[in-house]
């Protein structure tokens, strides 16, 4: 069977699936928008002890739904739905990671801070990803070998990342607002007079992928959701996201879906 989804999924036009995801992400952040707007978030603690709310609920349902009708054949990887055992994801040529509503903290803050996450996955590399930012209206995706891009008010623009080296002065590095930990902080004490910039969810990696900061990392848990689908917009707009000490990209659909330390960043310059 995985054969011959390969061969359905090289038949697809990635474009014509690009369409479908930027529809889908904007539809399921009109849901996230309508719990935002409204105050009546029910939020609920996971067993991991991090939120959800009906938002992120309402919006697994438009995704999940819509990707099956769509693309009935290709697995799901979501937050919000039930961990398929590793005996069975192992086998798995293509599927979709997705974070329906990625920075639910930041959405219980009402600072804006939130995206939605879809991501094609072959392999273990992402090949597409569409993040959505619901409060700003923009949308973002990346499409292997085809390169990254913004729309906002109607308008698309190709977005690259900024060229650097690791001993210039006053590097942009991001920050994660809720995981700031003494590893990060060890890091960027390492670079010379850096500017700190402490942001929420996948808006950390788009501020790298618009060239509007240099270095990301990340030296604390995160899901394989969080990352799969800035990845690709990383990469298509220049840059790199690798396993933290090493030059290896993160792999998905591990048996673990949890990553390992990374570093995100633009174009280094040796």
């Amino acid at each position: 069977m995985n054969r011959f989804l390969g061969i359905f999924v090289t038949m697809i036009n990635l474009k014509k699936m690009t369409d479908d995801l930027i529809n889908i992400a904007k539809l399921a952040g009109n849901k996230i928008m309508e719990v935002y707007d409204s105050g009546d978030f029910d939020i609920k603690e996971k067993e991991d002890d991090s939120p959800v709310t009906i938002a992120d609920k309402k919006s697994n349902e438009i995704i999940c739904s819509r990707l099956l009708k769509l693309y009935p054949d290709i697995p799901i990887i979501s937050e919000e739905e039930l961990e398929t055992p590793y005996s069975i994801r192992k086998d798995y040529d293509y599927c979709w990671i997705i974070d329906p509503l990625d920075g639910t903290k930041d959405f219980i803050n009402k600072n804006g801070e939130f995206t939605v996450n879809i991501a094609l996955v072959k392999e273990g590399k992402p090949i597409l990803g569409i993040v959505h930012l619901p409060a700003h209206e923009k949308t973002y995706w990346g499409l292997k070998n085809e390169g990254a891009f913004c729309e906002f008010k109607n308008n698309i623009n190709q977005i690259k990342v900024s060229r650097f080296n690791l001993k210039q002065e006053n590097l942009r590095v991001v920050c994660s607002r809720s995981h700031f930990n003494q590893e990060t902080a060890d890091f960027i004490d390492t670079l010379n007079r850096p500017q700190k910039i402490s942001i929420g969810s996948s808006l950390k990696f788009l501020l790298l992928a618009e060239g509007n900061a240099e270095l990301y990392p990340r030296l604390g848990p995160c899901s394989e959701w969080d990352t799969a689908a800035p990845q690709i917009i990383i990469e298509e707009a220049g840059g790199k996201l690798f396993i933290f000490g090493t030059e290896n990209p993160l792999v998905y659909n591990k048996e673990n879906l949890l990553n390992p330390h990374f570093l995100a960043m633009g174009k280094l310059d040796k």
